[in-house]
Formats: structure tokens, sequence, C-alpha cells
């Protein structure tokens, strides 16, 4: 090490550059490197999302259509089928609830679930949901389970 490779350690020098607009004298006075005229070099200038320079923006130039219901209930769909595996697994017994599904992660605890007629059960259930397809109802009640919505 000698005089001619000495440096400050890294990250205690923090130089900010030269201040603009600040006199003809710092070089950098006048426009303060903002160029001349337009929005830019104005102060308070921020673009707003999508602009275009004053070009129709993409958004608004593109037809809008369809409908959205904001009403809609979005239901999770689970099949008799899924159900059956669960017991003979050995994951469900005789009942099967919310919170059953959900620590099987077949839902989350904020869905609406709906069992659907899918798939074969063999197994007599007490299923309580949110909602059954009509198959689904009478294929549960067939083999002497009982389906409850909640």
């Amino acid at each position: 090490m000698n005089l001619s490779n000495l440096k400050p350690a890294e990250g205690s020098v923090h130089k900010d550059g030269k201040r603009v607009g600040r006199g003809q004298g710092s070089g950098k006075g006048g426009t303060a490197t903002r160029g001349h005229k337009g929005a830019k070099s104005r102060s308070g200038y921020s673009k707003k999302i999508g602009f275009e320079g004053g070009q129709m923006p993409l958004q608004r130039r593109v037809p809008k259509f369809g409908f959205n219901n904001i009403n809609r209930k979005e239901y999770v769909g689970i099949n008799l089928g899924r159900l059956q595996e669960l017991v003979d697994n050995g994951t469900i017994k005789d009942t099967v609830d919310l919170e059953i599904l959900v620590s099987n992660r077949l839902a989350k605890k904020t869905d609406l679930v709906k069992i659907l007629g899918g798939g074969e059960l063999k197994a007599k259930l007490k299923v309580s949901v949110h909602k059954f397809t009509a198959s689904a109802k009478a294929a549960i009640e067939a083999v002497g389970g009982e389906a409850v919505s909640l």
C-alpha cells in the first residue's frame, strides 16, 4: 500500500453529485439539466399511469365488453369419489364438515363448498357443507348417509 492507491472504506463516502439549479457559476444553473420547455421541465411534473404523450391511451381505446356480477358466489367443487378416497385412506370416519375439508386441503376456511356427484360413494357419511347437487344428495342418502346444508 502506498499513497497512490489509498481510497476510503467501502460505503463510507456518500457523494450525491453536483447540486443543480444553484446559479450559472455552478455549471448546472439555468435549466438545471432539465432541457428546454415541455412538461418534464416544470416543477411538480409526474407522468400519470398509462399516459402516452397525449395519444388516446390503450386502456381507453380498446372497447369494453362483458359483465361482472358483483353478487356472484364461487363454490369449490368436491366430487363424491374424492370423499370415498379419503374414507379409504382412513382420513374420514363418519362425518365430513368444513374443518375436515380444510385440514385435508380440499378447501380454504373462507370457501363455499359444493358436493358434486362425480365418482362413487360406498361409505355412510354425514356430510355438512354449503350446497349439494341433486345427484350427490341422492347418492349420499342412497348409502344411508345424511346431507346437511349449512
